[in-house]
């Protein structure tokens, strides 16, 4: 009974919503089950999980929960307060499970009557990305909306990546056997990480030596200058945090989700190689502590350097172990170090309290206002300043970042990042100050060390060491190795035990150490899932129940160690720095530029940010950079702009919705409408074609040609007429758009595809003229494809073309048509791109051409098409081809032409009628392509034979102050010579079939016939035009005798009166014009300047 499902109508099984009708008033009505998945038939749709089945909970309407298909073993309580509904939905795992309204996708009695219309729930709102699990997906409109015989509309999936409800549900079992995943709250996964990787062994042996040099006064501007460019990266990391669900990642996922990829995967790179050679910086600090001791015992192993190298890879191979044991084990550690750490540091200020006699010698006498007073000033040393003093300390500062870096691993990120990362910047900063204050205020920059050194009456003496009884007066000839300036083991001195100062130097290092080799693994893994380096995939994999990334763990091993052997960090430890100091300049920048772009998806819950505020902490931390290091700072920018110029130019497929793609979008709008309030100007002229292209790869020739003078100049749209003779299918139009507008975006064609339903290709092109374009950014001209076959079909097609041209004449815009005489549309010969669809359109449908070749009608579709609605992708078949015929690879080979670099030729234009100008641009604008930049332009105007030196000097002069080259100017003297006599006959042999003949009938039946067929050619007509066809006729045998071997002709289009010239006869002008032709192009502009020689 569980495969039993109602179905809506008697009898039909595959029905699309397999749901019983109840009304609001009516009992049940009976249902016949639908076949079980089990007995061997079909399974409906709702299998594959992607729908759901959708039961009534009233049995008052529906009867009881075995009518609605439900498992016998399930009992349903109707009248329960959690629910009022129920619903019986396929996992496509073969099980079927009862969820409540709160958790459903369909609902029947949300508001009292029968809908599959769904409340508000958070769970359609997760993203494809989502952790593994049933993903909810709320009813699609075509569910909602469409015919209930009719074939769902399947929305692709986001670039390809989402798994089936099946492979969910399979990993959410698999993750659920081997036991749920560690997750940390704000204290443990935050606060205790920052705070650890904050206070690093700059605390014990540098803060000192700090105050000795800045004293207490600058000691506390430097905490707080760094404080301040923490505190502003904290907030900013706050807001994006909490601006929607936070991933794996850390730095890199917050940069690469608000300033798009390129920033994301540069910065992503760099700062998680940082971290990894930051394990190396603090295990070398470490190791270096316990040689020190070793050293002082006596007791090295080799030499210094060499047991710096041992002591460094033990410890890094055991912080391995930890890390790679699991997250667990690493959180256990990572608190352990901080009870040490937190002891060490309440050692030393109860010490600071316990004043000891033995120690007074070496300068420390307890807390004393003389002492404070003395030390409240600087006294710089050794060259050192102000920003170099900073520069030592800033490091110690930094480690804010270490909560986000394992966002994936929090069970929160949204709360646990902004408090526990402000809270670990307070405490620290606290902790920095009163160890500043502490220190300054009861030891004195140098002793002696000597118990001797005791003040004398004839000594002159007065600094604090004398009213306290000591004179350290000869440490100002240098050699002193005790005080503030000179023993940065001086906390281990004040503190109540020295060997636990020791181990708080041990704990500070190797949780830094320890923190930086767990982020950088957890970086590089989300970098690596995001495919921007696709070389780099393979570190990308997850293991157990974490996903822990052991190939970014034995990456960063490998990197760490192999600095640990180098052993000497003085050089690369500056750009580790400038590394992190990047990265908080990116943050802050993200939260400036995504408040600028003003995205409605801008909205952080955590509201104490300012976007000024974020800029300004940006640009100090690039200040910061430049102060520590400024050749570092150098060296990181080039890197990172290094990096996103590779991303840019790679153009990884990613979509996340960046502040980048919505301040572009807000930019654009704001230009669109600047550019509506300016009248157009003829210096400004560009041409902005609409091409009649159909599916952009349907005539690659027309689309090449164009392309090549629209690039970087003018837009450019692919219009697409879809003639159906059903209802038209909108949803398959609009995957038809996004999957042809991606096609160009891969041929990094810059256009625009634009489909419309239409009855016919000239009501299409009104819609298209009419409405396509926004503001300033419309077409002025319409480019079609000569219609080659147009005597062999119907003449009402032919009527439709040149109705199409009159309409683009009446709203002004340019005509232009190309004719190759193999032909332009190459849809039917498959295998000619690698996304053409090997599919046929649905029956009733066809595609309107303008362009054909002799043998092939204009029905076709080539472009990636959807035939069926479970496709989200093109269908590429693979097969053995038949051999093309003589006329396709002819074709084929004339649809490239464009495509290739133009040799050395001429493109010959034949400007003899002035319309504006469009004739003699668009050659000028193709010269200057690098394919067409080897042929000149040969200009061919018409004359009086008397005449001709005279023309030729006007032309010239004209086409100079155009300031358009030129290689000749032919004046064309016999352009009205009467054609040849076999020419005139091969005319009238063409025209016959569409003549009407009106003197071989009555009156009243040629009338009816021209009503009938107003393409048909009178007699009147023929003579009325007889100059006209004439010359039509001797324009072709001037072609043949001039431009036979030109690369392109361009050539001014004749007109036809509307009303006057039929459209047998116009068509029979064009035909005889351009046949047996090269590459022509017959151009007419709309009559409006678009050249000028004034500047």
């Amino acid at each position: 009974m569980s495969g039993q499902k109602p179905s809506l109508r008697s009898g039909s099984p595959q029905s699309r919503f397999q749901v019983d009708v109840v009304t609001e008033a009516a009992a049940s009505s009976s249902s016949s089950p639908a076949p079980a998945p089990g007995d061997g038939s079909k399974p409906p749709e709702e299998s594959k999980g992607r729908f759901r089945v959708v039961g009534f909970a009233d049995p008052g309407a529906l009867g009881s929960a075995m009518d609605i298909g439900l498992p016998p073993d399930v009992f349903h309580e109707p009248d329960t307060t959690k629910s009022d509904s129920v619903s019986l939905h396929s996992t496509g795992t073969g099980h079927t499970h009862i969820s409540d309204s709160h958790s459903n996708t369909y609902y029947m009695r949300t508001f009292g009557h029968n809908t599959i219309d769904a409340v508000p729930n958070i769970e359609f709102y997760r993203q494809t990305a989502a952790p593994f699990g049933e993903k909810m997906s709320r009813p699609s409109l075509s569910e909602l909306h469409d015919e209930l015989d009719k074939e769902p509309f399947q929305d692709g999936l986001a670039n390809g990546e989402e798994p089936s409800a099946a492979e969910e549900a399979a990993a959410l079992a698999a993750k659920e056997a081997k036991g749920g995943s560690v997750k940390f709250g704000w204290v443990k996964g935050v606060l205790v990480r920052c705070m650890l990787n904050i206070w690093g062994v700059m605390l014990f042996i540098r803060m000192s030596w700090i105050v000795g040099q800045a004293g207490i006064g600058l000691t506390i501007a430097i905490i707080l200058m760094a404080t301040v460019v923490t505190t502003i990266t904290g907030l900013s990391t706050s807001a994006i945090a909490t601006n929607g669900l936070v991933r794996g990642g850390g730095a890199y996922y917050l940069i690469s989700r608000s300033l798009g990829p390129e920033f994301g995967g540069s910065i992503g790179l760099i700062f998680a190689f940082a971290n990894a050679v930051a394990v190396a910086m603090y295990v070398v600090g470490f190791a270096e502590t316990v040689v020190e001791m070793l050293n002082d015992v006596d007791a090295l192993m080799t030499d210094e350097l060499n047991d710096i190298r041992i002591v460094g890879t033990l410890t890094v191979i055991l912080l391995l172990g930890i890390s790679v044991a699991g997250m667990e084990w690493e959180a256990k550690a990572q608190i352990l170090l901080l009870v040490i750490l937190l002891g060490a540091i309440a050692n030393y200020f109860i010490g600071s309290f316990i004043p000891i006699e033995n120690k007074e010698p070496k300068g420390f006498f307890g807390y004393n206002a003389a002492i404070f007073i003395e030390n409240l000033g600087p006294d710089f040393r050794d060259e050192e300043t102000f920003f170099s003093v900073f520069a030592i300390f800033f490091p110690a500062a930094t480690g804010i970042l270490a909560g986000a870096n394992i966002s994936g691993d929090l069970t929160d990120p949204q709360t646990a990042i902004p408090k526990g990362t402000l809270l670990a910047i307070l405490v620290t900063g606290l902790t920095y100050v009163a160890v500043a204050l502490s220190a300054g205020s009861c030891i004195v920059r140098d002793a002696t060390g000597d118990h001797n050194d005791t003040v004398s009456d004839t000594v002159n003496c007065t600094d604090a060491a004398c009213t306290l009884g000591y004179d350290f007066s000869i440490c100002k000839e240098g050699g002193c190795q005790y005080g503030l300036m000179n023993d940065f083991q001086v906390m281990s001195l004040v503190s109540g035990f020295g060997p636990l100062i020791t181990a708080g130097i041990f704990s500070a290092t190797l949780s830094s150490a320890l923190a930086s080799l767990v982020s950088a693994p957890k970086v590089f893994q989300a970098l690596c899932k995001d495919k921007i380096y696709p070389g780099l995939v393979v570190f990308a994999k997850g293991y157990g129940k974490n996903n822990e990334p052991l190939r970014g763990y034995v990456l960063t091993f490998c990197i760490g160690l192999a600095f640990i052997l180098i052993a000497e960090l003085n050089i690369i430890a500056p750009i580790i720095s400038n590394f992190f100091l990047a990265s908080y300049a990116l943050i802050n920048f993200s939260v400036f530029h995504a408040s600028l772009a003003n995205s409605p998806g801008w909205r952080p819950s955590f509201k104490y940010y300012n976007m000024w505020v974020s800029l300004a902490g940006a640009i100090l931390c690039l200040v910061v950079m430049f102060v520590i290091n400024w050749w570092a700072a150098l060296v990181t920018l080039l890197i990172v702009l290094a990096l996103y110029i590779y991303v840019s130019y790679k153009k990884p497929d990613v979509n996340w919705g960046s502040s980048t793609q919505a301040l572009m979008y807000n930019q654009a709008l704001t230009h669109c409408l600047n550019l509506t309030g300016v009248e157009d100007h003829v210096k400004n002229f560009r041409p902005q074609c609409l091409v009649l292209t159909g599916f952009p790869n349907s005539r690659p020739a027309l689309l090449q040609l164009v392309y090549s003078y629209t690039k970087n100049v003018g837009l450019m749209v692919c219009g697409h007429i879809k003639t159906t003779s059903r209802r038209p299918n909108f949803k398959e139009l609009s995957q038809d758009h996004t999957r042809c507008q991606r096609w160009l975006y891969e041929k990094r064609i810059k256009a625009f595809y634009t489909p419309v339903f239409s009855d016919n290709l000239r009501h299409g092109t009104q819609f298209l003229l009419q409405a396509v374009g926004l503001g300033r950014l419309k077409p002025n001209t319409l480019v079609m494809g000569f219609k080659n076959n147009w005597s062999e079909g119907d003449m009402r097609d032919v009527e439709i073309y040149v109705n199409t041209i009159h309409d683009a004449f009446d709203l002004q815009f340019g005509v232009v048509i190309l004719r190759l005489q193999e032909g332009l549309d190459v849809s039917h010969i498959h295998g000619q791109d690698e996304l053409l669809s090997h599919e046929k359109p649905p029956v009733g449908t066809n595609e309107v051409v303008v362009s054909v070749n002799l043998v092939k009608d204009s029905d076709s579709d080539s472009c990636p098409s959807k035939s069926t609605s479970n496709q989200s992708s093109p269908l590429i078949i693979r097969e053995t081809k038949p051999p093309l015929s003589l006329t396709d690879q002819r074709l084929l080979e004339s649809s490239q032409q464009f495509k290739k670099k133009q040799g050395k030729g001429t493109i010959d234009v034949w400007w003899l009628f002035d319309d504006g100008g469009l004739t003699l641009l668009i050659p000028y604008l193709l010269t200057n392509r690098s394919k067409w930049g080897d042929c000149r332009i040969r200009v061919f105007i018409g004359g009086k034979i008397n005449r001709i030196d005279h023309d030729r000097r006007v032309m010239a002069t004209l086409l100079s102050r155009f300031r358009i080259d030129f290689s000749d100017i032919n004046v064309l003297g016999d352009i009205n010579t009467k054609p040849k006599k076999h020419n005139k006959l091969s005319f009238k042999e063409l025209i016959e079939p569409y003549r009407l003949k009106e003197d071989d009938m009555e009156q009243e039946a040629a009338e009816r016939l021209k009503a009938q067929e107003p393409w048909r050619i009178t007699d009147n007509e023929l003579e009325l035009y007889k100059a006209k066809t004439n010359r039509q006729i001797r324009l072709n045998e001037l072609l043949k005798e001039h431009s036979s071997h030109a690369k392109l002709i361009v050539m001014s289009m004749p007109l036809a009166r509307k009303g006057t010239v039929s459209s047998a006869l116009y068509m029979c002008w064009l035909e005889t014009l351009s046949r047996d032709a090269p590459p022509l192009l017959l151009v007419r502009g709309n009559h409006q300047s678009v050249l000028t020689f004034y500047s």
